[in-house]
């Protein structure tokens, strides 16, 4: 038994297609299922029933897979102690994040994973989600924390993390504090503070004009730190994203009548090879107890 097919067999299970399962191990499609069917016969059981281009995990296999998951992550576990000298002197992982993102919960991550493998650097730098796309397309970074929106087709591989709500904030004593939760027709000609930067703001600008709810900018800006500090100065009202709130004197409630979230994803390019520290990120990533 070698580790390469339990690595097919685990992508096999996980997708129920040897096609995508070859395309996430980098080998080709016959190749994968060349090893499978070895260890099969190995095995003396079938892991998999194939129904044409339909993929099923056997009775055996079902039985197989816990096994097969533990020596997978005994294996890599060796490997990452192996490897930490050599993580030592790697190049820093190079994280994008959209700006919006909420960093304080993003840093508790951050800190995690460096408490997990000291001596690896990272480095985070912020951008539009479009900008992330491209520098992830130019090698320019190893992965991505954004919002895929609509989707960001086959270039990108996507791993949702966590999905938050849209809420609508203000200052104590506002009059919105009396309400448990705001429908947009509640914001009909309140003063309003602008996050030019929000990924989501051409959609809740829609959703205002089709429902006939006027919002009045007093003051505009991509910085998600100064929207916060005119909201605090009663300039206006600001919808945000319930965990990118950072000034603990502004209250919020949750946007109803419609419910708005989006998607937090690690992005990153299928294929390309990464380093054991970005290995080690991506695992991190996909495990980490995230909010909501």
């Amino acid at each position: 038994m070698e580790m390469s097919q339990i690595r097919y067999v685990l992508a096999a299970a996980r997708t129920l297609n040897f096609t995508k399962a070859a395309v996430n191990c980098n080998v080709s499609q016959p190749a994968l299922t060349k090893a499978i069917k070895t260890l099969e016969a190995q095995l003396g059981a079938p892991l998999f029933h194939r129904e044409g281009k339909r993929v099923l995990v056997s009775e055996f296999g079902k039985s197989m897979l816990p096994h097969l998951r533990q020596i997978m992550a005994e294996a890599e576990a060796a490997q990452m102690l192996a490897d930490n000298f050599k993580l030592l002197n790697e190049v820093p992982v190079r994280v994008g994040v959209m700006s919006t993102l909420g960093h304080v919960r993003f840093s508790r991550f951050l800190a995690k994973y460096q408490k997990d493998y000291k001596g690896v650097e990272v480095t985070v730098s912020e951008a539009s989600v479009s900008e992330l796309k491209g520098r992830l397309e130019e090698g320019d970074l190893d992965v991505a924390v954004l919002n895929p929106l609509d989707g960001l087709g086959e270039a990108f591989s996507v791993t949702d993390l966590y999905q938050e709500r849209y809420v609508v904030i203000f200052p104590p004593g506002h009059d919105l504090s009396k309400l448990n939760a705001i429908k947009l027709s509640d914001l009909s000609g309140q003063p309003y503070v602008d996050r030019l930067a929000c990924e989501m703001r051409e959609m809740v600008m829609e959703v205002c004009q089709d429902m006939d709810v006027e919002l009045y900018a007093r003051f505009r800006s991509t910085r998600e730190d100064w929207i916060q500090a005119m909201v605090l100065a009663r300039i206006g009202f600001a919808f945000m994203p319930e965990y990118s709130v950072t000034l603990p004197e502004l209250l919020q409630r949750p946007l109803v009548e419609p419910e708005v979230t989006r998607t937090i994803s690690l992005v990153s390019v299928p294929g390309r090879p990464f380093s054991p520290a970005v290995s080690a990120f991506v695992r991190s990533a996909q495990n980490f107890d995230w909010p909501g």
